[in-house]
């Protein structure tokens, strides 16, 4: 074999080894990019699931805002219909002659429309009596000391409450019953 030959020969195999060599490095690329494709794809797919789950909460979150701004909107107006309601009762209290009966009747069922009409909307009247005292729903007016009766009991109410979904539109005003104490059996001089 002569020199020209051998380099042809040495070459040929180098070539080869090159070849293989560089299959091998583009095998390797092609795997680093697939994997680095693969990467992402799951990167995408992870923003697009808490994108989705980021939207359902806003969802959630607006119709949760807008059912409470339709409560506090139903609140406000049910506020502004119970001076109505306690001019209803005084209307029907006062005039009790026979002739007012007609005018009473008519009344009456106007009233118990408009009640109808308040509770099927949520509203529920509140009337204490005999009731302990809740300050959350009542508001006392006056307290009368008695041992008849267990001590916060609610002994009379002077004006109805009303409550909406769970919130008190007006507390009720009331009587509330207190045992004496030794001290307020004492004078002041």
């Amino acid at each position: 074999m002569t020199d020209k030959e051998t380099k042809t020969e040495l070459n040929a195999e180098g070539g080869a080894a090159n070849l293989a060599q560089a299959g091998a490095e583009e095998g390797n690329k092609t795997e680093a990019e697939m994997s680095k494709a693969m990467a992402e794809l799951e990167d995408l797919k992870q923003t697009l699931l808490r994108r989705q789950a980021d939207f359902e909460n806003y969802k959630k979150r607006i119709e949760r805002e807008r059912t409470e701004d339709f409560k506090r909107t139903m609140a406000r107006l049910i506020e502004s219909l119970i001076p109505i309601v306690d001019g209803f009762e005084h209307a029907l209290a006062a005039h009790r002659e026979a002739q007012y009966e007609s005018y009473r009747k008519g009344f009456e069922l106007i009233y118990k429309q408009l009640l109808d009409n308040l509770t099927k909307l949520g509203v529920e009247r509140i009337d204490p009596a005999g009731k302990p005292f809740d300050p959350h729903l009542h508001q006392a007016m006056e307290r009368a000391e008695t041992t008849e009766h267990e001590d916060g009991t609610i002994l009379e109410v002077f004006q109805p409450g009303y409550v909406f979904h769970g919130r008190a539109l007006r507390p009720a005003m009331v009587r509330v019953a207190v045992h004496p104490t030794p001290a307020s059996k004492k004078t002041v001089n």
